[in-house]
């Protein structure tokens, strides 16, 4: 049954997922120097998005089930901070949001599927907790591509369905029949 937890920790993993690999794609299509391209003074960098999602996700995946997803440790005012040296230290902050993600959503199962996490003190069930984690990442994820985008311009590899190209995707889509399948596996059937 689709609504049992297990089917909706295998759907919600494929997102998160699917969102990191954007974040991925888009690194690979930028040079250095674009990582840390500020369009004024007071707006993010890609390393500062990079930066603030690491921290969002070590505080709030670190003991998920058991503390609160706001932590004493978490120093999210420094987060905006533009000192990452260099791609290999954005990447490695990347990874390691990622892999905290990763690790807590293995931890979660049928048995423990409805503890109650807090965020700030406010209870959320896990579901709900998961949701708003995905809505918050693809949100930023989201900046981090169309930075990517704006920097690459006419050399920007689509991520998704290219600019004129909707019509002969559906009729690909549609040529097919019909069947179950996330929709993000045709995305991540090429890693």
């Amino acid at each position: 049954m689709d609504n049992h937890p297990t089917n909706y920790l295998e759907s919600i993993r494929k997102q998160f997922t699917y969102y990191k690999k954007l974040g991925d794609r888009t690194f690979a299509q930028l040079e250095d120097q674009d990582l840390f391209r500020q369009y004024h003074p007071d707006s993010n960098s890609i390393a500062i998005i990079v930066k603030h999602l690491w921290g969002n996700m070590l505080s709030r995946w670190t003991d998920f089930l058991t503390a609160d997803g706001e932590k004493e440790w978490r120093q999210r005012d420094a987060e905006f901070e533009a000192d990452i040296a260099d791609r290999t230290e954005m990447l490695e902050k990347w990874e390691a949001g990622w892999a905290c993600v990763f690790e807590a959503l293995d931890g979660i199962n049928a048995d423990n599927f409805d503890t109650l996490v807090y965020i700030r003190n406010m209870g959320h069930s896990i579901t709900e907790a998961l949701n708003r984690q995905l809505a918050h990442y693809a949100y930023h994820v989201g900046q981090i591509v169309f930075i990517g985008h704006m920097i690459k311009g006419e050399d920007w590899q689509s991520l998704s369905i290219p600019k004129g190209g909707s019509k002969a995707y559906n009729a690909g889509k549609f040529s097919q029949p019909k069947r179950k399948e996330h929709f993000t596996e045709e995305f991540l059937k090429d890693e």
